[in-house]
């Protein structure tokens, strides 16, 4: 069994120091020599040996050294070695080690004294520290601070023994006294410690007297100070009030680590608005004033608690948070941003937006690596403050557009998502938007913001000069026409393919060509036995952004040209009195459309054009044909309806998602009233009767009652061992982030006492436990409850297993009883989580694990099992409930999730329903890390059929 003790060290088993060869180098008079004798024989029994023989020869040649690094390793083998037998008696040998213990107390040199006295506070044996006391109890007077301090903690260490109160019986009077002296901080902070530990009531009397002078003491001593105050406070929350004023004044202390320990203690102990309002206050200066960006993102974290709790209060201390943006580290920025959107408010939207507008500019400047998404932060944080306030959109959608043609193509999405919902939701922009977005067009460069700014091109152009502004830059962004050209040996080629095969070398063919015009001619063409191949037409220096994506084969880049354009001459057609225009306009798209299906079809492309894209653009060439109202009706008007009812649905459920995060469990019909105006205000501050205010209020709304009950408690509780084992034992199993904690109820179910009884547990996955097994005893019928902690490092699915050992006085054997297996789900680790479409499609690109299920289910509704995954996984479904609205016979549906480690688990869930009315299809699982995909697999797949 592995021993405690206060120092790590790695050994190599593989390698063990054999014990005769340690003895002779702690015999001999090289001091190196013996040292690495000592680290050997430490490690040695650290891992298990014993090494009885070396302790006489430790004893001998060891004790007497004078050198201090041979001092503390002897000192670490004493703190590691049985001093104890069987009985728990003490071993006679370890007299021994009494008197060079003595001496060193009494040693001159104050290193030597100051470890002995470190070493005192880690034993336990009553019967060695006896005969120590009296040297102990001179050091206190010593001269040299290191000296003094250390012996105030071992009198702390022998006072808190079992013995201790009888060993030393004035113990808390001497170190009050020691207290009232001392000017050393450490030795202060020790005294004042030991104190808190022992004498409760002295250390508080000694506060309240020189309540005054806190402030003036050193930091170590002030953060004990703090520590008392919350516990004085937790036990009894009526005398806080003097305790507040303490900690108001230890605000402005010179360290930062008392400060940030001050704020912290404040919102735990006080809801009153003064004392909530020094603590954020408190928090923004240190998030100002610190350099570390670890210190940033704890005090972010504090201040993000503080915002779910006092939003009024964070209010106004929104300005003072966002000047944590001039950090150049994303993950402060984005933390900073995320806790500003939700204090929005009328009153402050208009300086936090020129601020962002501000943040943004400076971005252009490419002074910073990651420049382009911290401008994709910035624009999703104005998009949501114009979505909350309209009225701040003019200021500042300009400006968004200008990024259209950014490099980082994420940021360029935002943006034009951004216009197009602007220009829905402010119709007096639409003008002064459509002028801009025709003006900026060409600057585009990625083919889903070109197919985004086609569509409002499509929808928004509704006066005649904004539709023929429309044609006219989608036609000079195509430039001209055609795309490809093919050389007169091709033509000939291609023609001598569909004629007989002849003796001559060269065949003259003659057939119809269309011009760039779109008129025929009649050419002829000779082959010979070389030709060239198609090329493509670049186009002049003029021609736009269209065209190079088009040559790339973006065949659903043409489709949306030719939709766009088709919607553009129909509503030309409806305002422009003008027939020839309309005509021209209906000619020039029909040869755009022409031209786009040669290119389709053409060899000059890796690949041809998709079905899809095909039957769309020759679509929207026979409704050039056909267009009657219904089919009028359906382009110009069917697709925009459509898109205010998704962003009326978007801020349906954003509205429902704030009402859940709004409701607050209610007050118990018997809870008790208390009148505030009733109560006497003799002697309270005005921070007082604030808490109190606050404290009624939360009991009315019902703040104060947790959702852990008792009665969710029995749901968590876990049987270990049957019913008619000797010893029963039950388990109840908190998750809490990177813990869980187990505790355990063991019940002795004989009527003999159950001696050595131990709980011996292991695990398998990504746990470790904390604690070695200690070693309990257990009356007749009675029960004992035992804690354990587990650390937990990643989402993988767990195991806890093990069991109990005992002994009885009749039985000289063990007995032991198997327990049950503890299986830790991957439910209590995810959480369900909310992600824009476009980050969710990012992450489903670059995670590279990936796991399959198929469907394998009894349920016959798509819906009804869509349901049932989402519950059983504990995941979000991101898909708008209108998109799965219907009986199609169809069903595909996103669903996310965090974890508490920061990890993301995207799932898609396509399903089909089958003739038979079975359900078939996939669920595809994809994370960052393999641990969290493998156990939603298994999850979903034992889930996944229903029923339980």
């Amino acid at each position: 069994m592995e021993k405690s003790c206060t120092l790590l060290i790695h050994f190599d088993k593989g390698t063990p120091a054999i014990a005769n060869e340690i003895k002779e180098a702690l015999e001999g008079n090289d001091v190196p020599a013996k040292i690495d004798a000592m680290k050997k024989a430490v490690m040695l029994l650290l891992n298990g040996e014993t090494l009885p023989q070396l302790f006489i020869t430790i004893v001998r040649y060891v004790l007497p050294s004078e050198d201090h690094t041979v001092q503390k390793l002897l000192l670490l083998y004493l703190e590691i070695i049985e001093k104890t037998d069987l009985k728990g008696r003490i071993l006679p040998e370890m007299i021994l080690i009494c008197q060079n213990l003595r001496n060193n107390l009494q040693h001159p040199n104050e290193y030597i004294r100051g470890v002995t006295l470190r070493f005192l506070c880690r034993l336990n044996e009553a019967e060695i520290i006896e005969p120590l006391i009296p040297s102990v109890l001179q050091n206190l007077e010593h001269g040299h601070p290191f000296i003094r301090r250390n012996a105030i903690l071992a009198v702390m260490s022998i006072y808190k023994l079992p013995q201790g109160e009888q060993l030393l019986v004035d113990a808390p009077e001497m170190i009050e006294k020691v207290l009232s002296t001392e000017q050393d901080p450490s030795a202060k902070r020790n005294a004042f410690l030991m104190l808190f530990n022992c004498a409760h009531d002295r250390a508080i009397n000694y506060l309240l007297t020189h309540v005054d002078r806190v402030s003036e003491w050193g930091e170590l001593l002030q953060m004990v100070v703090l520590e008392l105050i919350r516990k004085v406070c937790r036990t009894n929350r009526g005398e806080k009030g003097k305790y507040i004023k303490i900690i108001i004044s230890l605000l402005n202390a010179p360290s930062t680590a008392v400060i940030y320990e001050c704020a912290g203690t404040l919102v735990s102990l006080s809801s009153a608005p003064t004392a909530i309002r020094a603590a954020a206050n408190t928090y923004c200066q240190l998030l100002l004033s610190q350099s570390d960006n670890n210190v940033k993102l704890i005090v972010l974290d504090r201040l993000n608690e503080l915002k779910s709790s006092h939003s009024d209060i964070m209010v106004d201390l929104i300005m003072d948070v966002l000047r944590a943006l001039s950090s150049p580290n994303l993950d402060i920025q984005r933390k900073t941003l995320d806790i500003v959107l939700e204090l929005v408010t009328p009153r402050n939207i208009n300086e936090v937006v020129l601020l962002l507008k501000k943040e943004v500019m400076k971005t252009q400047t490419g002074e910073l690596e990651k420049n382009g998404e911290y401008r994709q932060m910035l624009i999703q944080a104005i998009h949501s403050c114009a979505i909350k306030f309209p009225e701040v959109a003019s200021t500042v959608v300009h400006l968004m557009m200008d990024f259209l043609g950014d490099s980082t193509v994420a940021s360029a999405i935002d943006v034009i998502v951004f216009v197009r919902e602007i220009i829905e939701t402010n119709p007096k922009l639409r003008m002064s938007i459509i002028t801009r977005l025709l003006d900026t067009f060409y600057q585009i460069r990625a083919a889903r913001v070109c197919s985004c700014a086609l569509w409002i091109i499509g929808e928004y152009c509704l006066s005649p000069s904004e539709v023929e502004s429309g044609i006219a830059t989608i036609k000079q962004c195509l430039g001209e026409l055609p795309f490809y050209s093919v050389s007169e040996e091709a033509e000939a080629i291609d023609a001598s393919k569909k004629t007989p095969q002849s003796n001559s070398i060269t065949v003259s063919s003659r057939r119809p060509a269309i011009l760039a015009d779109g008129t025929y001619a009649t050419q002829s063409a000779a082959s010979e036995t070389a030709f060239s191949p198609p090329t493509i037409v670049q186009g002049s220096l003029t021609s736009g952004n269209l065209r190079s994506l088009l040559l790339t084969g973006d065949f659903f880049l043409s489709a949306v040209v030719a939709c766009t354009l088709t919607k553009l001459v129909l509503r030309l057609e409806e305002v422009q009195p003008s027939k020839v225009e309309v005509n021209k306009a209906t000619t020039q798209a029909l040869l755009i459309f022409v031209s786009l299906l040669q290119l389709g079809q053409s060899p000059v492309l890796p690949h041809p054009i998709d079905n899809d894209s095909y039957d769309r653009i020759v679509l929207c060439i026979r409704l050039f044909c056909n267009t009657g109202d219904e089919i009028r009706k359906i382009w110009l008007q069917s697709c925009r309806q459509s898109f205010v009812k998704m962003l009326s649905e978007k801020q349906l459920q954003e509205t429902e998602e704030l009402k859940a995060k709004a409701l607050v469990s209610h007050a118990q019909p018997d809870d008790l009233i208390d009148f505030y105006h009733l109560k006497s205000r003799k002697g309270m501050s005005q921070l007082e009767l604030e808490d109190e205010v606050q404290d009624d209020l939360k009991r009315a709304t019902g703040e104060f009652v947790k959702d852990a009950d008792d009665a969710n408690k029995l749901n968590r509780i876990l049987q270990l061992t049957g019913f008619s084992d000797p010893v029963y034992a039950e388990a109840y199993v908190t998750v809490h982030h990177y813990d869980i904690v187990l505790d355990i109820t063991v019940v002795n179910r004989t009527r003999e006492t159950l001696q050595n009884l131990c709980l011996e547990l292991a695990t398998m996955g990504d746990l470790k436990l904390m604690e070695h097994p200690q070693n309990y005893t257990v009356a007749p019928e009675s029960s004992k409850q035992i804690k354990v902690n587990i650390k937990v490092s990643s989402t993988e699915t767990g195991v806890i297993f093990g069991n109990i050992v005992y002994e009885t006085s009749n039985v000289l054997e063990r007995t032991v009883v198997v327990l049950n297996d503890i299986h830790i789900d991957i439910m209590d680790y995810i959480s369900p989580a909310v992600c824009m479409d476009t980050a969710f499609r990012t992450m489903w690109a670059e995670f590279e694990w990936e796991n399959k299920v198929a469907v394998n289910t009894v349920i016959k509704n798509e819906k009804e099992f869509l349901d049932h995954i989402i519950k059983s996984t504990n995941m979000k479904c991101l898909t708008a409930p209108s998109a799965l609205d219907g009986e199609c016979g169809f069903l595909a549906a996103n669903l996310y999730a965090k974890s508490v480690f920061g990890e993301d688990a995207l799932v898609n869930v396509s399903i089909e329903k089958q003739a038979d009315g079975k359900l078939s299809g996939y669920i595809r699982i994809r994370s960052k890390t393999q641990g969290i995909a493998l156990s939603l697999r298994d999850k979903i797949a034992l889930k996944q059929k229903g029923g339980s």
